[in-house]
């Protein structure tokens, strides 16, 4: 049975992937993907959103904000070294030559003025951290953290290796609740390695009155409107995700889920 939280790419060329706030049933949150041949290019004006433009894979010439940032993009796989990115602000517009196949996602999210700069964000300025232990280790590479300058976008990475679980503990973050709990709505771009492998996440609430097990497979994105949202990868393939986040407040503050709690102190 297909799910509203499954989007799945419209083919493997061009503009494959187009989550917005109406076609999701939100409010922040956007999301594109773009596969890209060398020598073609994608362009858009932001208008009220900003933009975080990560390059998942491949180097393309990257125009915004009426600056020309040259080649970005040094890592041809996901799997391998840290992302380079651009932070581009509302009011403004963008364009991404391809100089090798590249995957370009385009994290978006309310402009609250437009007043930042657009600036790169190179892999020498994105911290990396290990959380968990045992088979709940994952590997988490902060692209634009709450620390970094934007209106409304919370950016990251993350690897699983074979084996583990990730967002897990099973958290949340649907309630307007600080300094205990933020309201943020999130994607999750999804990528296999090897590509033939498969993860599975769930998303569900307190109530039940959401509860989905999504497969996941190479190149979907899930929607997590509300609820806990754990993921699990089989042996033998490593998940990569990309998070977007965002909400009425800049800030991720997340609740566990109280029966699985004591999972944090192993």
């Amino acid at each position: 049975m297909k799910s509203d939280l499954l989007v799945k790419p419209s083919g493997n060329e061009g503009w494959t992937i187009n989550v917005t706030p109406e076609l999701a049933g939100w409010t922040y949150v956007g999301f594109d993907l773009h596969h890209l041949a060398p020598g073609e290019s994608a362009h858009h004006q932001t208008d009220d959103r900003e933009v975080c433009l990560v390059l998942i894979s491949g180097t393309a010439r990257i125009e915004a904000g009426g600056q020309d940032f040259g080649s970005v993009g040094t890592r041809m796989s996901p799997f391998e070294g840290k992302p380079d990115s651009v932070y581009v602000p509302g009011g403004s517009e963008w364009k991404a030559t391809a100089e090798t196949a590249v995957t370009l996602a385009v994290c978006s999210a309310p402009s609250l003025n437009g007043g930042l700069p657009a600036r790169r964000i190179s892999p020498d300025d994105v911290g990396q951290e290990v959380r968990g232990k045992g088979t709940n280790v994952r590997y988490v590479t902060n692209i634009l953290p709450e620390t970094a300058l934007a209106d409304s976008l919370l950016v990251v990475e993350v690897i699983t290796p074979g084996g583990h679980t990730s967002s897990y503990p099973p958290h949340k973050h649907d309630q307007d609740n600080l300094p205990h709990e933020s309201a943020l709505e999130e994607t999750y771009y999804h990528r296999l390695n090897p590509p033939q492998g498969f993860a599975f996440q769930r998303v569900y609430t307190d109530d039940r009155s959401l509860d989905e097990t999504l497969l996941v497979e190479d190149g979907v994105v899930t929607l997590v409107p509300k609820g806990y949202h754990p993921c699990a990868t089989i042996h033998g393939y490593d998940l990569y995700y990309l998070n977007v986040m965002a909400g009425p407040k800049r800030t991720w503050k997340f609740h566990n889920a109280p029966e699985h709690e004591w999972l944090t102190k192993l």
